[in-house]
């Protein structure tokens, strides 16, 4: 019984199978016939129109998702295109950055060279600096190869910053100036005022405030808030003259004599990346 309903169906549609395709045949002819009455013509046009939009739905259908899948392809490759540009625009942005800082660092350093005349100069850029030493120590790119020597004083734009205490082959320790090492090989340095020279050592640095210490001062001299404070080449390892800062603050005791001073360093001595190695010219060099 089943099987005889299952081949009714199949008959029913095979039937009305036919009947539509005898209806379109007819409608055709009847459609481009001249002898047919418009009645009958306006009814075969309309048989037609029907069978076209039954059969032409499934295919635009079909055809829009494909279009619309066309179209979600191209916006991702375009948004993967947009973002690799716009990747390649932030690091053209950041090596621009990056160089104009660095041109204008060494643009200090020759203003710098123009200043030494009495000592020959190397440049080299900062190698490693480590954020739990950032205070004490660095190490530059240039060694004994490039002939660096240990005590060569180390400046950066137009101040002093440290002195080479390490040398290999290719790179060199600089112990700056702001380090709390009690052991350091402090620099000697005098304090230029209207009346003379106060010499002292530089012994410290105040990180709160970012100033140098200067202290065993060892002259009468008034000191004041201005003041140049350079190396004064006592010693005879480091040149005189080398500019250190200038006079931030002084303190007195009961007396009125300066016991020591605080001063501002020329240099940002927390961001540099390039930096002068001195060599002084001894007599007969």
């Amino acid at each position: 019984m089943q099987k005889f309903f299952s081949n009714r169906k199949l008959i029913i549609v095979m039937i009305v199978i036919i009947i539509s395709m005898g209806l379109t045949a007819f409608s055709v002819s009847v459609r481009n016939s001249e002898k047919t009455p418009p009645l009958v013509q306006r009814f075969g046009n309309d048989v037609v129109g029907v069978v076209d939009h039954v059969v032409a739905l499934p295919a635009n259908s079909i055809k829009g998702s494909f279009a619309a899948v066309s179209n979600l392809i191209n916006t991702y490759e375009e948004n993967g295109k947009l973002k690799a540009q716009l990747d390649d625009l932030a690091q053209t942005r950041t090596r621009a950055n990056t160089l104009q800082s660095e041109n204008k660092e060494l643009k200090k350093q020759l203003k710098l060279d123009k200043t030494l005349t009495d000592y020959s100069q190397l440049n080299a850029a900062v190698l490693t600096r480590s954020p739990a030493n950032w205070q004490n120590n660095l190490v530059i790119n240039k060694g004994s190869l490039a002939g660096v020597k240990k005590n060569m004083p180390v400046m950066a734009g137009s101040g002093l910053v440290g002195r080479v205490v390490e040398v290999n082959g290719t790179n060199s320790k600089v112990e700056l100036l702001t380090t709390d090492n009690q052991s350091a090989n402090r620099f000697a340095a005098e304090i230029i005022t209207d009346d003379g020279t106060a010499n002292g050592i530089i012994t410290g640095y105040n990180q709160a405030t970012s100033q140098i210490k200067m202290g065993q001062l060892n002259s009468d001299a008034k000191i004041k808030v201005g003041d140049t404070v350079q190396t004064s080449g006592l010693g005879g390892l480091t040149p005189r003259g080398l500019y250190i800062g200038k006079v931030a603050k002084v303190k007195h005791d009961d007396y009125g004599l300066a016991l020591s001073v605080l001063i501002k360093p020329a240099v940002d001595l927390d961001n540099f990346s390039v930096v002068t190695v001195i060599e002084r010219q001894l007599v007969g060099d």
